[in-house]
C-alpha cells in the first residue's frame, strides 16, 4: 500500500512539474487572445526564453539575471508580434509562425557560435539554477500519515517558478474578471468598436495584453532551462507552446479551466515517462515512441472533440481599423 501511495504521489508531483511551463504559456495566450490577438508565437517565445535564460545564467552565474534576460527577450518578441499585427494589421497567424521559425533557427545558430556545444549551453552549477524549496512545517508534518507525505512530496519541494505558475492562474482570473483593465481587455476582444467609441485605445490595450503574455512566456522559458533542467538543449520546448494553445482552447479561454487542461496534459506526459520500460500483462512492453507520442495524440483527440464547442472571442484574429 505504501509503495502504491509513493508511486501515485511521485506521478502527481511530476505532473505539477511538467505542467508548469504549459500553465504559464496558457495564461500568456489567454491575455493575448482575450484582447483579440492570436498568439501562435508562444512556442517561439518559450524556446527563446529558455535559450537566453540558460545562456545568461551560464555566463553570469545568476539565475535571476537569466530570468530577467528571458523576460526582456520575450517581451521584445511580443512587441515585434504586436508591431506586425496591431500597428500594421498583418496576419496574426503568419506573424506568430514566422517568430517560431526565426527563434528555432537562431537558438541553434547562436548556441553553436557562442558555446560551441552543438547548439546547447554549458551545464549550469546549482547556484545558477532555481532549486527546489522546502515549505515550512515539512519536518513537523512528516510524522502525520499520508498528510505528511502529501505535503512533503506534492505541495513542498518544488522550485519558486512552479509556485509562480499556479499563482499566475489566480492573478490572471482576478485581473480578467475583477478589474477595470480586465473588463476592457475582454471587451476589446469582443467588440473593439465599442471600446474605441468609449474613448479607450484599442491599440494600447492590445499591446499591454501581448506584453503581459511576453512576461509569462519568459518565466516559462526560464523554468524549462534553469529550473526543470540544468542547460538549454536545441528545440527543448518540444511543442509545449502549441499544447498550451490547445489547453487554452480546451479550457475555453478561462484561467482555471485551462489550468486543469494543462494538468491533464502534464499528467499524460508524466504517465508516459513512468510507463517507459514497463511490461503489461498480455501486451508486453509498450513501444517508447508510442508512449512519447501519447500527450500529442491526446491533444489532437481532445481538440477534435471539443474545439467546436469552445467559442473564441468574437474579434480574435481581426485587425482593428479605426472608423473615420
Amino acid at each position: 500500500m505504501d509503495d502504491t501511495i509513493t508511486v501515485i504521489l511521485s506521478t502527481l508531483a511530476a505532473t505539477i512539474r511538467v505542467s508548469t511551463p504549459l500553465i504559464l504559456c496558457t495564461m500568456a495566450g489567454i491575455f493575448s487572445e482575450r484582447s483579440g490577438v492570436i498568439d501562435i508565437s508562444l512556442e517561439g517565445k518559450l524556446l527563446a526564453g529558455a535559450f537566453i535564460a540558460a545562456g545568461v545564467a551560464s555566463v553570469t552565474g545568476s539565475a535571476w539575471l537569466g530570468l530577467g534576460a528571458a523576460i526582456l527577450l520575450t517581451m521584445s518578441l511580443s512587441l515585434l508580434h504586436g508591431f506586425a499585427c496591431i500597428t500594421h494589421k498583418g496576419n496574426q497567424v503568419v506573424s506568430g509562425v514566422a517568430i517560431n521559425i526565426i527563434v528555432s533557427g537562431l537558438t541553434v545558430v547562436l548556441g553553436i557560435a557562442w558555446f560551441h556545444q552543438g547548439g546547447q549551453t554549458p551545464t549550469l552549477p546549482a547556484e545558477a539554477r532555481f532549486l527546489p524549496v522546502h515549505l515550512p512545517g515539512v519536518e513537523l508534518l512528516s510524522q502525520v500519515p499520508l498528510l505528511g507525505d502529501i505535503y512533503a512530496k506534492l505541495i513542498s519541494g518544488h522550485n519558486l517558478l512552479v509556485y509562480i505558475a499556479f499563482l499566475s492562474v489566480i492573478v490572471t482570473s482576478w485581473v480578467l474578471f475583477k478589474t477595470r483593465f480586465g473588463l476592457r481587455l475582454r471587451a476589446v476582444g469582443e467588440n473593439p468598436n465599442a471600446v474605441d467609441t468609449a474613448g479607450i485605445s484599442v491599440v494600447f490595450l492590445r499591446y499591454r495584453a501581448v506584453l503581459i503574455g511576453g512576461v509569462l512566456c519568459g518565466i516559462a522559458g526560464t523554468y524549462l532551462s534553469i529550473a526543470q533542467n540544468a542547460s538549454f538543449v536545441r528545440e527543448m520546448s518540444a511543442g509545449q507552446g502549441y499544447i498550451a494553445l490547445a489547453a487554452m482552447i480546451f479550457g475555453k479561454w478561462k484561467p482555471f479551466t485551462a489550468m486543469l487542461a494543462c494538468l491533464m496534459f502534464g499528467f499524460l506526459d508524466a504517465l508516459a515517462i513512468r510507463l517507459q520500460g514497463v511490461e503489461i500483462a498480455g501486451v508486453g512492453e509498450i513501444p517508447v515512441q508510442l508512449i512519447q507520442a501519447l500527450p500529442y495524440i491526446m491533444t489532437v483527440v481532445l481538440l477534435a472533440s471539443f474545439v467546436g464547442r469552445a467559442v473564441a472571442p468574437k474579434a480574435i484574429g481581426v485587425p482593428y481599423v479605426k472608423e473615420r
